[in-house]
Order: structure tokens, then C-alpha cells, then sequence
């Protein structure tokens, strides 16, 4: 019966490897898309939110089953819509900072996450912080520091942008620390799907106050929502969502790898956005640094 059970696993795990290396290319390509967008950041973050409702929605009517059966109460629909409000933050916030910094800065800035997730797990929960991720956060400080090409460099004219980025980071750690808190009570596809509208209503009045119009004007302005939305904001966290079933959760350091990697290929491909020596030094001792803190 195990090798049996080996023999079946073997194409799931294959299966699953491909769909987290998919899903973290799908979310890495998502700052090109923000950038390429005709409507302004903010209307571009509530297009992403509310047109991923629609694959999100049918994926929840194709698989029933995923969906779990419960009536919500007053507080439960709150608890639920919590999550939202620090996600739709955290997109204002990086699809700002990526028309204010260049998008590997930004997108490598945003993926400090998960060191902030730590930090206030240990400031609001008192969680346990090890000598391993003192040792990653220190790594990651000093890849920031490189990254700007050192200290005095610090005051340069990307730091505003910078800065919005790692506003953009602390917001999804709080948006990963409310979905932990829900995890155990409410199904997958239900947390998204609420956060996920709940975040575009809380983003819609901003978008219309300080863009006005947020409508793109041609078919290729909704073409790159559509794709932001379908293939980066849904496809990649569904992809990433289903290889996490089958692979160790030590595996989601692979795509926290790739979104950066592919936004700065992307990036200079697509936007003639150079990395330089420094740069590349930087972001690489970052990533080392964040790997190093997950671990502890």
C-alpha cells in the first residue's frame, strides 16, 4: 500500500511543483500589468479585486465541495471582512509605490511580508522570536541598504516610493495574520472571495474621489485588467493554493523567489528598466534574508 501510495503522490507532487513555479510567474507578472494599466493605481487596484470575483466565483460553483456549508452570523461576516480591509491598503499602497520606484524595488520591497508578519506576531501575540530571524532581518536590513547602493544613497529620489513599499509589506502581513486567525474557522475559497470583494468596495470611493473616471478608455486598457486580474490577482494565488496541498509548506519559498525575480526580468524586458550590479547584490542579500527569517 505505500508504494502504491508513493506511485500515486509522485504525479501530484509533479503536478503541484508546476503549479507553484506557474503561480509565482503569474503573481511576479503582476507589477508589468499595473504599470502597462490606462487607469490610474488605485482604480487599477479595485479593477483587479473585482474582475478576479468572476473566476473566483466559478471556481466556487464548479467545486461545491470546497465550499463549506455554515450559516455566518453579524460577527462572523465582520471577522471576514477584516482581512480585506488590510489587503485593499496593501495594494494602494504597492500599485502606488510601483508608479513611484521602479518595479524591483517595489516588488522586492513588498515581499518583505513575511518578516513582518514575525515582527508583529511578536509585538501583538507575543510570538517567539528566534536568533535565526534576528539574523534574517539583519541580512534583509543590509540588502535594503545595498539595494539603494548604501547608506548615502539613502535619501535618494526612489526612497518616498520605497518607503510606500514596505507600507505595502506591513498591510499584507496583517492580511496574512487575519487569514491564520480565520484559516481554522472558514474554507479557503470563502476567505478569498470575501476579502477579495471586500477590498474592492473599500478601494472603489478612493478610486473614484482621487482618479475620477476609472474606466479604461480602450479595449486594450481592459485587456490588461482583465489579465491583472485573471492571471496574476486569481490564477496565481489559486495555483499556489492547490500546490500547497500536495508540497511542504518549506516550498513556498519558491515562489517568494520567483516574484521577484520575474518582476525585474519582466520589468526589463517589457519597461527598459535596467538592474544594476548593486542592485542585483542588494535584492539577492534581501531575499537571502527573508529566506533566513522564514526559517526561524
Amino acid at each position: 500500500m505505500t508504494a502504491l501510495s508513493n506511485t500515486v503522490r509522485v504525479p501530484e507532487q509533479r503536478s503541484a511543483l508546476v503549479a507553484l513555479i506557474a503561480g509565482g510567474i503569474a503573481i511576479g507578472a503582476s507589477p508589468i500589468f499595473v504599470r502597462l494599466s490606462e487607469v490610474g493605481p488605485v482604480s487599477t487596484g479595485f479593477w483587479r479585486l473585482a474582475l478576479a470575483l468572476i473566476p473566483l466565483s466559478l471556481w466556487a460553483l464548479l467545486k461545491p465541495a470546497l465550499v463549506e456549508r455554515q450559516s455566518l452570523t453579524l460577527r462572523d461576516c465582520l471577522l471576514l471582512i477584516l482581512p480585506g480591509l488590510a489587503l485593499a491598503i496593501d495594494l494602494v499602497a504597492w500599485h502606488l509605490s510601483l508608479h513611484m520606484t521602479s518595479v524591483a524595488n517595489a516588488t522586492l520591497l513588498a515581499n518583505l511580508a513575511p518578516v513582518f508578519v514575525t515582527l508583529i506576531g511578536f509585538l501583538l501575540f507575543r510570538t517567539v522570536v528566534t536568533r535565526i530571524f534576528l539574523l534574517g532581518l539583519a541580512l534583509a536590513i543590509i540588502g535594503v541598504v545595498t539595494l539603494k547602493g548604501g547608506p548615502a544613497a539613502l535619501a535618494d529620489g526612489h526612497l518616498a516610493g520605497d518607503s510606500v513599499a514596505a507600507l505595502a509589506a506591513v498591510f499584507y502581513a496583517s492580511y496574512i495574520l487575519a487569514i491564520g486567525r480565520l484559516r481554522s474557522r472558514f474554507d479557503t475559497v470563502r476567505i478569498m472571495i470575501w476579502s477579495s470583494a471586500s477590498a474592492a468596495l473599500a478601494i472603489l470611493p478612493f478610486a473614484l474621489y482621487f482618479e475620477g473616471n476609472i474606466l479604461p478608455p480602450t479595449l486594450y486598457g481592459w485587456a490588461i485588467l482583465f489579465g491583472l486580474a485573471f492571471i496574476s490577482h486569481a490564477g496565481g494565488q489559486v495555483a499556489i493554493t492547490y500546490a500547497l496541498a500536495f508540497l511542504p509548506a518549506a516550498f513556498s519559498s519558491l515562489t517568494l523567489l520567483l516574484q521577484p525575480v520575474v518582476a525585474a526580468i519582466l520589468a526589463w524586458i517589457i519597461l527598459a528598466e535596467a538592474v544594476g550590479p548593486l542592485q542585483a547584490l542588494g535584492g539577492a542579500i534581501v531575499l537571502a534574508g527573508i529566506l533566513v527569517a522564514r526559517r526561524g
